[in-house]
Formats: C-alpha cells, structure tokens, sequence
C-alpha cells in the first residue's frame, strides 16, 4: 500500500499545485481587476502599496505556480508575502488565525513554503522543460538536426 502511494505522490503534488496555484491566481485578479468576485468592477489603484504589489505576487505568483513553470522561486516569494500580509495585517487584531482572519494567509504561506522543497511534482512545465535539456543534452553527434 504504501509504495502504491508513494509512486502517485508526484501527480498529488502536481493536483495540489494546479489547485493552490489557481485559487492564489483568481485572487489576485480579483484583487486587481476586481473579476471573479473582486470589488463591483473595480480593482486596486495601481502602485498603492503593499495592496496593488500583493496583488500582482497572487496573479503572477499564482499563474506561474499553476503551470509549474519556475515554481520553487515563485512559491518562495508568493510565501513570503503571505507571510508579510499575515504578521503585518491579521496579526495586529489577534493572536490567532481564526481570531483575526489570517486563516488564508497562513495556509497559502505553509502551501507555497511546502512547494519551495516539493517542487512541481507531476504534470508542470518545469519537468517538461528539465526532460527537454536532459534530452538536448544525450543527443549523439551524429543525431544533430538538419539545418538548410
């Protein structure tokens, strides 16, 4: 049982990701553009800070993360600000997470920190990309293409 497990753990990794990297994404969008359930149409004024900065980390962050696409430095940098969104905005108000509203920051911050060490798992650019130059790499000599 445990080595069936063990061999899907690259396509639970790869599911978690897409879903996480998703729901961080429409996030930002909602925040910048105010789509998906954003405020009425209106998204943040551009430059203000940390609001319009945090919403471009969900959007980009996001979508990078979704695609697996350089998804350890992405997952770092969306990690750390959640954690700067938590101590900085729920921390104030209370101790605890489900005191002061910081339930998602937290969660998003330990998800994209576990990704940082993970990886992309299964099912992301960035496996794609690795098998692509490793295979570039062992081509033989006399395999090189044809060029006109």
């Amino acid at each position: 049982m445990s080595a069936r497990l063990n061999s899907a753990q690259p396509y639970a990794i790869g599911l978690f990701r897409i879903v996480v990297g998703l729901l961080f994404a429409v996030h930002g969008a909602a925040s910048l553009f105010g789509v998906l359930g954003g405020a009425a149409g209106t998204g943040v004024d551009a430059g203000t800070w940390p609001g319009w900065y945090a919403a471009v980390i969900q959007f980009g962050g996001g979508a990078l993360v979704l695609l697996g696409l350089g998804t350890r430095v992405a997952a770092l940098v969306a990690s750390g600000s959640m954690a700067y969104a938590y101590f900085t905005v729920h921390q104030e108000a209370a101790l605890w997470p489900i005191q002061n509203g910081g339930e998602m920051s937290a969660l998003f911050c330990w998800a994209f920190l576990l990704f940082v060490f993970t990886g992309s798992g299964a099912l992301g650019l960035d496996g794609l990309l690795a098998r692509r130059a490793s295979a570039e790499r062992e081509r033989p000599a006399d395999q090189e293409p044809v060029t006109a």
